[in-house]
């Protein structure tokens, strides 16, 4: 999906390092890319996994560098953590666990002079949006912008209702769970939000043209929310 019309930019990294990031007594592995001229700074909060070796964040991330966002891409959990979280889910679904270690990423990363002017949103993916709306909800002067792809807002809780920063959440048509939950969620959150539907898309939106259709939403959003030069409204309803 490439309808209306936004701002082009070249990606041409400026900055691109990989960082190792402290977070209470663990350190997080991440890849940091600021373009030229970066408009703002994205966060990829995943649940599981690691976020810059998954292919459907680094499409989205890419997509987000060509509109002008830094991106960084964020691993919740060390490799030790990783292993056991593959024997018995946990600690992939330890919700403050995570929403603690991505405030904890945030606040150091705000300190970077490579990002320290740029505004700073999150991109949540599964159980990653419960810790990105947590993490947001404490930090409202912070965190500026919100984007869920099939993520699980339910975890969030008792934080929806003080979540400030303007929040879409992106669900596949197809994925009828995640769907209701996210329809739930949507009543609660008190900021500027949208739910947008990809019909025919699953939970992991494989099917032809779908992760488009995620990120070319997910960047109207951030123009109209995240970026220092605010671009028209472009969101449209699928």
């Amino acid at each position: 999906m490439n309808g209306g019309h936004h701002e082009e930019f070249t990606m041409r990294p400026e900055h691109e390092e990989t960082l190792i990031i402290p977070a209470g007594r663990k350190e997080l592995e991440a890849e940091l890319i600021i373009p030229a001229e970066a408009r703002g700074l994205i966060i990829f909060a995943h649940g599981s996994g690691s976020a810059h070796r998954l292919p459907r964040n680094a499409r989205v991330g890419a997509a987000m560098r060509e509109r002008g966002y830094g991106t960084l891409m964020l691993d919740f959990l060390t490799a030790e953590e990783e292993r056991q979280a593959s024997l018995d889910a946990h600690p992939r679904f330890d919700v403050p666990l995570l929403a603690s270690r991505l405030g904890e990423v945030t606040e150091w990363i705000r300190g970077r002079r490579a990002v320290s002017t740029l505004l700073i949103g999150y991109f949540g993916v599964g159980s990653g949006t419960a810790a990105a709306l947590i993490a947001a909800s404490r930090r409202p002067r912070l965190v500026h912008a919100i984007v869920s792809r099939g993520g699980r807002p339910d975890l969030a809780r008792d934080a929806l209702d003080r979540v400030q920063a303007p929040t879409l959440l992106i669900v596949g048509g197809d994925d009828d769970t995640v769907l209701e939950l996210n329809k739930d969620a949507y009543e609660r959150i008190p900021s500027a939000k949208q739910l947008a539907i990809v019909p025919g898309s699953s939970h992991l939106f494989e099917e032809a043209g779908a992760l488009d259709q995620v990120a070319y939403l997910a960047g109207n959003w951030f123009d109209e929310h995240l970026s220092a030069n605010p671009q028209p409204s472009l969101f449209m309803r699928l």
